[in-house]
């Protein structure tokens, strides 16, 4: 199984490479869909729409339990045979954060080996820590996840992420 992640502005391109069966896009409000994205069968792209903010705040739209339950279904109907897509605006928080929760559903590998593995394929992926906690709570892993995260820590400062893979085998 595989998770290709990356910005927006790369996923013509990243489609075109590798031809992933599922798409799921994660933008702000109002979010529509990439282009790209009529090409999937509706029940195989998934659009998310959310401010990149890790706490409430006033004037922008937070991650929502909602959202990730969205995300964790959407992934679970996956049968990995061929990638799936996941990106947002920049490919560095929110879209990082979903592939990181997918991972986790989807892997048997621990929470810290995903983490890892996650910042050595992205030095810039900075995973939304509210989108993290929501995919912790919902999996039930005990703060496993976020402990992951604040042990990999920030990733380096970038304007756009550089598209990535992640193997959850």
């Amino acid at each position: 199984m595989r998770l290709i992640v990356g910005p927006l502005e790369h996923v013509p391109a990243l489609c075109e490479a590798h031809r992933p069966s599922h798409l799921v896009s994660w933008l702000s409000p109002p979010a529509e869909s990439p282009e790209v994205a009529l090409t999937f069968p509706p029940e195989r792209r998934l659009l998310l729409a959310s401010h990149d903010v890790a706490f409430e705040l006033e004037g922008y739209q937070a991650p929502s339990d909602l959202d990730v339950a969205r995300l964790l279904a959407f992934a679970s109907e996956w049968d990995g045979a061929r990638p799936m897509l996941v990106h947002c605006w920049a490919g560095v928080s929110r879209s990082t954060a979903a592939a990181y929760a997918i991972a986790c559903a989807r892997s048997r590998r621990p929470e810290l080996e995903l983490a890892l593995a996650l910042r050595e394929a992205s030095p810039g992926a900075t995973p939304n820590p509210l989108i993290v906690a929501l995919a912790d709570a919902r999996l039930g892993r005990g703060g496993r996840m976020i402990e992951a995260m604040a042990q990999i820590g920030r990733g380096a400062e970038v304007f756009l992420g550089e598209p990535f893979e992640l193997r959850l085998a």
